[in-house]
C-alpha cells in the first residue's frame, strides 16, 4: 500500500514538473505586429490591396501596396495604446489606415473577452469593428460624440468600447508617427496647471454658478429625440415612458483635487482623506445623480467595471472601476441637493489625465430592443475647471528642426497600464461570492471526510445530498455562472504551450478556486466531487431525475454490456476536442459546444432555438435515463476521470459479498459505476455515496440484516436470562438467503417467517 502511494506520488510530482518547465516557454520578446500580420490577407485592411510592404525601421507599422501604389499602413492597436478589455488581457485589433488617417480596414485578430467566448456571436463584434472603416480617426478624435460613432453591441458594451476607443486612439499615434500633416500636437505656448494655494469653501449655488460644478439635464424628450436620430426601429418602437419634460436624469460632475471644490463637497474629513490615499500623479472626480436613471447601473458588482460611463479627455478615455471608487452617502456644500447616486471615482495615476484641461463625462444610455439586444445613445459633460483655479506658466518654444521626421514609437506593454492587476481587483470585489464558495468547499470536505457519520442516517444523507444540488444549481450555477468546461481544460493545455500566464487563469475568482479544489480532490475521490457534488449541469440532470421519479415516470435501465460500449464516447469526444485545440482552438472551442453548459446554465436558455432545443433534449433523456449526459457525453467528466486515476485512496467500503451473490449497489448507482461482479469503476463514479448508505443500511444490506438478526438474538437471549422473555421468544433462528432472480438483490428472512 505505502509502495503504491509513494509511486503515484512520485508520477504525479514528475508530471507537476513537466508542466512547470512549460510555463516559460512563450517567446515574449516576439513581437506582436509579427506574431498577428499572418493572420490576415492585404485585402482585409484595404480594399484591393495585394502585398504588404517591409516593416518600417522606426515604428511597429507595415505599408500596404495594391500593385505599386501605396494604398495605406497595417498596425495592430495594442502596439500603440493600452488595449485591455474586460478580461484583462489585451484585445488585438489589426487596422489598415489611408495616409489621411481614413480607416480602409479592421479585423479583431486576436482576444480573451468571456462574453464573447461565452454568448456574443463574434459576427456583433466584426460588425462593429467594420462600422470604422470609411471613418477618419483624426476627425473622431477631435469630435463631441453625441452618439457613437458605431453602434455598440449589446452585453459587450466594455469589450467593443474599448475595441472603439483603440482603433481611434492608436490610429492618431501612427499618423503622428509617420509624421502626417494634421496629426501632431500644436506646441503649447503657456503651461497651465492647478493653483493648489486657492482654498475656501463655498456653498452649492457657487458651484454650479461659477463652473466648478457642472451639470447634464436630460429629459425623456430628449432622450426619444436622441433614439429617433439613431434611425434603428426597434429603438423608437419602444420610447421611454412619460411626458417629454419628465426628468430622465439629473447628472453633476466636479474635480474633487481642486481645493475648494473638494473641500466644499466632500468636507474636511473626507477630503483630508482622499489627499492621503492619492498617489503623485493621481486625481480623483465626484459624480452624482438623481431619476429615473442610473448613471452607475449595476455591471461593476460582477465585473468590478463601470460601463455606463466614462472620462474622456483628448483622445484618450479613462473608465472607472469599483476598486478606485467609493460611494457617499451625501455631498457637504450648503444647499446641495439629496441625490440618489454619488460616487467618488479616482483616476489613475498614468492615465494621463491633466487636470487643467478641459475633459468629458461621457454617458452612455441603452434602450432594450429585444431580448439580449440594446441600443445606445451617448451624451456628453463637459467640463473646464474655472480660471480662478488655474495658474500658467510661459513655455520655452523648442528648437526648430529643419524637416518634420517621423518619431520612433516604441511598442506599448498593456498591462503597465494598470496599478493593480485586474484580477487583484476582480478578487477584491467578489470577497462574498469567494466566501460562499470556500465555505461549499469547506462543507463537501466534511461530508467526504466524515462519510460514515453521515450515509448511517439515510434521511438526513437524502436531506443533504439535495440541499447540496440545490445550491450548486441555483447559486453556484443559475446566480454565480461558475460552471467549470472543457474548453478551460483545452485552454490550459494550450496556454502551457504558449503564453501561460496565471493572471488569466485568475480572471474569474470563483472558477480558479473550483478548478484548484477539482486538482486537489482527484488525488483522494477522483472525479466524483466535483461531477458528483459541484456541477450545476449535473445537479440539475439528477434534480430533474428525482422530480420524474416523484412524478412515476418510468426509468429505463440500460443493459450493462450496451452501458459498457456507450459510455467510451464521451473519451473520445475529449480526444477529439483535444487534438482539435492543438490545431485550432477557436475550432475546438466551437465543437465544445457539445456541452449544454452555457446554454442551461450561464445564459439560462436565452440563446438560439438549435442550442436550447439540444440542452432541453439532453435534460428529457435524463429523466428516463439518469444523468444520461453524465455517463455517455461529458467531455469534462472524461478529461477529469484521466488525471482521477491517479487518486491515492479508495474511501468507497465493500463487503465480500458485494457481486456474489449481492448486486443491490450495483442496480441502484444512479450512474452503473459498479460492476455486476461488485467492483466499482472510478473513472465512472460520481461519489453520491448512496453504495455507502446502502452499506450501512440493515433493512436493504444482506450483511447489515444479518448483523442485526444476530444482534436481536443476543438480545433475546439476554432477556430470556433475566426473565424478561419467553423460552419461544429466544429460540434462535437459521438465517435464509434468498435472490430476485428478476433484480439480483439479496434478501435475508430467519427461517419459519
Amino acid at each position: 500500500m505505502v509502495a503504491d502511494i509513494l509511486r503515484r506520488t512520485r508520477a504525479l510530482v514528475v508530471g507537476l514538473l513537466i508542466l512547470l518547465a512549460g510555463f516559460g516557454t512563450a517567446d515574449a520578446a516576439e513581437a506582436l505586429l509579427t506574431r498577428y500580420l499572418g493572420t490576415v490577407q492585404p485585402g482585409d485592411l484595404a480594399a484591393g490591396a495585394d502585398r504588404f510592404g517591409t516593416p518600417l525601421p522606426n515604428a511597429p507599422v507595415v505599408p500596404i501596396h495594391k500593385g505599386g501604389a501605396l494604398v495605406g499602413h497595417a498596425y495592430l492597436t495594442s502596439d500603440f495604446v493600452n488595449t485591455t478589455g474586460y478580461s484583462g488581457r489585451p484585445i488585438h485589433v489589426m487596422v489598415g489606415l489611408a495616409p489621411d488617417g481614413t480607416v480602409t480596414g479592421a479585423k479583431l485578430v486576436d482576444h480573451h473577452e468571456p462574453i464573447v467566448l461565452i454568448g456574443i456571436p463574434p459576427a456583433k463584434v466584426n460588425a462593429f469593428i467594420d462600422g470604422y472603416v470609411g471613418k477618419n480617426v483624426l476627425a473622431l478624435a477631435s469630435q463631441s460624440a453625441s452618439s457613437p460613432p458605431v453602434d455598440i453591441v449589446s452585453g459587450a458594451t466594455v469589450t467593443v468600447m474599448v475595441i472603439g476607443d483603440s482603433i481611434i486612439r492608436s490610429g492618431k499615434k501612427v499618423l503622428q508617427a509617420l509624421g502626417a500633416p494634421g496629426a501632431a500636437e500644436a506646441a503649447p505656448t503657456v503651461a497651465r496647471s492647478l493653483d493648489l494655494s486657492k482654498t475656501g469653501i463655498e456653498d452649492w449655488t457657487t458651484l454650479v454658478g461659477d463652473g466648478s460644478v457642472r451639470r447634464l439635464s436630460l429629459t425623456v424628450g430628449e432622450v426619444n429625440a436622441a433614439f429617433e436620430r439613431t434611425g434603428k426601429a426597434e429603438a423608437i418602437a419602444r420610447p421611454e415612458p412619460g411626458e417629454p419634460n419628465d426628468g430622465f436624469i439629473d447628472l453633476y460632475a466636479a474635480l474633487a483635487t481642486i481645493p475648494a471644490v473638494g473641500r466644499s463637497l466632500l468636507g474636511d474629513a473626507e477630503y483630508e482623506t482622499l489627499v492621503q490615499r492619492l498617489k503623485p500623479g493621481q486625481h480623483a472626480i465626484v459624480v452624482a445623480g438623481q431619476g429615473r436613471y442610473s448613471f452607475k447601473g449595476s455591471g461593476y458588482v460582477r465585473g468590478g467595471i463601470f460601463d455606463r460611463f466614462e472620462l474622456v479627455q483628448h483622445e484618450g478615455a479613462i473608465r472607472f472601476r469599483d476598486r478606485l471608487h467609493k460611494r457617499l452617502g451625501s455631498l457637504a456644500a450648503a444647499g446641495a441637493p439629496d441625490f440618489a447616486e454619488i460616487g467618488l471615482f479616482i483616476i489613475p495615476e498614468n492615465a494621463g489625465f491633466n487636470p487643467a484641461d478641459p475633459w468629458r463625462l461621457q454617458l452612455l444610455v441603452q434602450r432594450a430592443t429585444a431580448a439580449l439586444d440594446k441600443a445606445f445613445v451617448t451624451f456628453d459633460l463637459g467640463y473646464q475647471p474655472p480660471e480662478k483655479f488655474l495658474k500658467a506658466e510661459p513655455v520655452a518654444a523648442p528648437p526648430a528642426a529643419a524637416t518634420v521626421a517621423p518619431v520612433s514609437v516604441a511598442p506599448v506593454e498593456p498591462e503597465a497600464a494598470e496599478e493593480t492587476p485586474l484580477w487583484r481587483r476582480i478578487w477584491e470585489s467578489r470577497l462574498f461570492d469567494i466566501a460562499v464558495v470556500a465555505v461549499a468547499i469547506l462543507l463537501l470536505t466534511g461530508i467526504f471526510f466524515f462519510q460514515d457519520q453521515l450515509v448511517k442516517r439515510p434521511a438526513l444523507y437524502e436531506r443533504v445530498r439535495t440541499g447540496f444540488l440545490v445550491f450548486t444549481l441555483v447559486w453556484l450555477g443559475w446566480y454565480a455562472t461558475a460552471q467549470l468546461s472543457v474548453v478551460n481544460v483545452l485552454t490550459f493545455a494550450n496556454a502551457l504551450r504558449t503564453d501561460f500566464r496565471w493572471d488569466y487563469f485568475l480572471m474569474d475568482p470563483l472558477v480558479f478556486i473550483l478548478w484548484f479544489s477539482v486538482a486537489a480532490s482527484l488525488l483522494f475521490w477522483g472525479r466524483g466531487a466535483f461531477c458528483g457534488w459541484l456541477c450545476p449541469f449535473g445537479a440539475l440532470q439528477e434534480l430533474a431525475s428525482k422530480a420524474a421519479k416523484k412524478l412515476g415516470v418510468r426509468q429505463i435501465t440500460v443493459p450493462f454490456g450496451l452501458h459498457q460500449r456507450l459510455w467510451p464516447i464521451k473519451y473520445m469526444i475529449f480526444l477529439l476536442l483535444f487534438g482539435l485545440s492543438l490545431t485550432s482552438l477557436a475550432t475546438a472551442e466551437k465543437a465544445a459546444e457539445i456541452e449544454p453548459f452555457k446554454t442551461a446554465i450561464i445564459l439560462h436558455f436565452v440563446r438560439e432555438w438549435w442550442f436550447v432545443l439540444f440542452a432541453v433534449a439532453l435534460i428529457a433523456a435524463g429523466l428516463f435515463i439518469e444523468r444520461f449526459f453524465c455517463r455517455y457525453l461529458c467531455p469534462l467528466g472524461a478529461a477529469l476521470a484521466i488525471p482521477g486515476r491517479l487518486r491515492m485512496f479508495d474511501w468507497l467500503r465493500r463487503y465480500k459479498e458485494c457481486g456474489n451473490p449481492c448486486r443491490r449497489c450495483a442496480n441502484e448507482c444512479p450512474v452503473q459505476a459498479i460492476h455486476p461482479d461488485g467492483s466499482i469503476n472510478p473513472n465512472e463514479c460520481i461519489q453520491c455515496l448512496h453504495c455507502q448508505v446502502l452499506y450501512h443500511h440493515d433493512r436493504k444490506c444482506p450483511v447489515m440484516i444479518q448483523k442485526r438478526l444476530k444482534r436481536e438474538r443476543r438480545d433475546a437471549t439476554h432477556s430470556t436470562s433475566t426473565g424478561a422473555g419467553t423460552a419461544a421468544e429466544a429460540k434462535p433462528r437459521a438465517a435464509v438467503l434468498n435472490t430476485d432472480p428478476a433484480t439480483g438483490h439479496l434478501s435475508v428472512r430467519p427461517e419459519g417467517l
